[in-house]
């Protein structure tokens, strides 16, 4: 039965009634409650109250035809310890059992025969019979639920390896971050989001539609069978608290990257920033942003170049990309926003990225690049000689400023 301080009160008032009446009288209430429930009840009300699922299964059946048992005089159906034993409670070792396999799988035993299966409740039961213990996966299941066992996913929690330079760096970009707000220049966050297949293609999450009209969709998510694949690339004003989204078709390259950020200084920047004199952005430190392309500095110092401002990036470090704020203030609500509902073509993914807003006054603008992205871009050691980069002192490979050559500007 389950712990009654964590019932609401009107579950343990109706609890507490139970407990007053006979056998007969109970499975009659019980069976009432599951018949008004309806689906699902019986096997909540059995964990709720104790009681098995046959009997209150024949409770209904009773009560259905109007069968419903006589009081006997003396107030009870049986004597007092009367009926059948739990299988675990006439046979204790079946419990200790149950554990040892339990437990040996969870600690990687190469010699429990459960480590490489699926822990089912009925895996667990064919165990048990092997070592002659014959009981049912119901039996199992109550008897884990009492040993302080639950169903439970996966959690992300380990991070791996963690640079011994990653707390440092964190300080480091969110000081610099400090800086540019305090002077009024932009920061922006930046990233790729997931790339996505447009079609007829399942986009999981749920959404409220008339019972029984679920939209369908393809059984395989093959990418033969769809239009092609969005690649949203997200640029987001940390101060601002407003976005632009780059729907790119091709190819996840640092051009493309690039370009994604011009676009957002020509939509938002420069009407936000008409006197900035230089712009901070904070992207992951892998993929097209990352630290190693040379692509992403050569095509970054030509957005300098265009803009006529100085453009500092700071890398937040290796395996970190969880903690770039487009990823958990942009990207998130974007899913949600569509979540359900299948990405059938580009205006859809670019309608449903603009139309993402959040209680905090989040505003994004998405547009559809179909510029075509070459991948495999070469760049020489002489086109990197003419960079006028500027390494910081502090992990110059991950924190660095890019120069325009020219006064002039073209905003």
């Amino acid at each position: 039965m389950a712990s009654k301080a964590k019932l609401p009160e009107t579950e343990r008032h109706w609890l507490h009634v139970l407990g007053t009446l006979n056998e007969a009288q109970a499975r009659v209430f019980v069976a009432q409650k599951a018949l008004a429930e309806g689906r699902g009840a019986v096997s909540r009300l059995a964990r709720l109250t104790g009681m098995s699922r046959p009997t209150i299964i024949k409770g209904m059946a009773e009560l259905v035809a109007g069968r419903l048992p006589a009081r006997p005089e003396s107030g009870r159906i049986r004597t007092l310890g009367g009926g059948r034993k739990r299988v675990e409670d006439a046979d204790p070792h079946i419990k200790r059992v149950l554990a040892r396999l339990v437990e040996a799988s969870t600690a990687g035993d190469p010699m429990s025969y459960l480590l490489w299966t699926n822990k089912s409740t009925r895996t667990l039961t064919e165990e048990l019979a092997r070592q002659g213990y014959t009981v049912s996966h119901v039996t199992v299941a109550r008897c884990l639920r009492e040993l302080g066992y639950s169903l439970q996913a996966n959690v992300k929690t380990i991070e791996g390896t963690q640079h011994p330079h990653r707390d440092a760096q964190f300080r480091y970009l969110n000081e610099q971050v400090r800086r540019f707000v305090r002077r009024h220049d932009p920061v922006v966050s930046v990233d790729t989001k997931k790339k996505e297949l447009i079609g007829r293609f399942e986009n999981r999450g749920r959404r409220w539609q008339r019972e029984g009209e679920a939209e369908g969709v393809n059984v395989h998510d093959f990418p033969s069978q769809g239009v092609g694949k969005a690649i949203p690339y997200g640029t987001y004003d940390v101060t601002r608290d407003e976005a632009v989204v780059n729907v790119g078709i091709t190819h996840e390259t640092a051009e493309f990257a690039v370009e994604s950020i011009r676009r957002w200084w020509q939509l938002l920047g420069r009407k936000a920033y008409p006197q900035a004199r230089r712009l901070l952005i904070c992207a992951d430190a892998g993929g097209s942003n990352g630290t190693r392309p040379r692509a992403w500095k050569i095509h970054m110092q030509a957005l300098a170049d265009r803009l006529g401002i100085a453009v500092t990036v700071c890398h937040y470090p290796p395996g970190t990309s969880k903690w770039n704020k487009v990823e958990h203030r942009l990207f998130s609500f974007i899913s949600m926003n569509w979540r359900g509902r299948p990405l059938l073509s580009y205006e859809a993914v670019v309608n449903l990225i603009g139309n993402t807003t959040t209680k905090s006054g989040l505003r994004v603008k998405a547009l559809l690049d179909t510029r075509e992205y070459e991948t495999g871009q070469k760049i020489t050691n002489e086109e990197m000689r003419r960079l006028r980069i500027t390494p910081h002192q502090f992990h110059g490979d991950w924190n660095y400023t890019l120069h325009p050559h020219h006064a002039t500007t073209n905003r």
